[in-house]
């Protein structure tokens, strides 16, 4: 069982991976949740409709996807297709920007750690 912290630093760098997915090309849930199970399950944990429904409705309400629906070619329903606004493009550029100088902020005090405990 991960530990909470784990838990929510996960939940915190989700919306920007739904981003992420979105804006390589519009796309629906299913397959959002199918790339995110096949590509980071062993980090991320297994993707749920759950998880994932609840952020898609927020980056909408906050206009960084728009949602379409059309016919689904199967079963004759339906499916919801995820495109990013320009919004969205904007604000991924900022998350992007802020992770990878986040990320290079927390490897700075990883490595001062490890050379610590070297020192000592």
């Amino acid at each position: 069982m991960e530990s909470r912290y784990v838990q929510q630093f996960k939940k915190g760098s989700l919306e920007m991976i739904l981003l992420c997915l979105i804006a390589r090309k519009e796309t629906y849930g299913y397959k959002i949740i199918t790339n995110l199970n096949n590509s980071g399950a062993e980090v991320l944990g297994y993707a749920r409709e759950g998880t994932i429904y609840p952020i898609l409705y927020r980056l909408q309400e906050a206009g960084l996807i728009t949602c379409r629906i059309a016919p689904a070619a199967a079963n004759g329903g339906s499916k919801k297709y995820y495109a990013i606004t320009q919004k969205g493009r904007e604000t991924l550029a900022e998350l992007i920007d802020f992770w990878q100088r986040y990320e290079a902020c927390v490897n700075s005090f990883i490595e001062a750690r490890d050379d610590s405990e070297v020192a000592e």
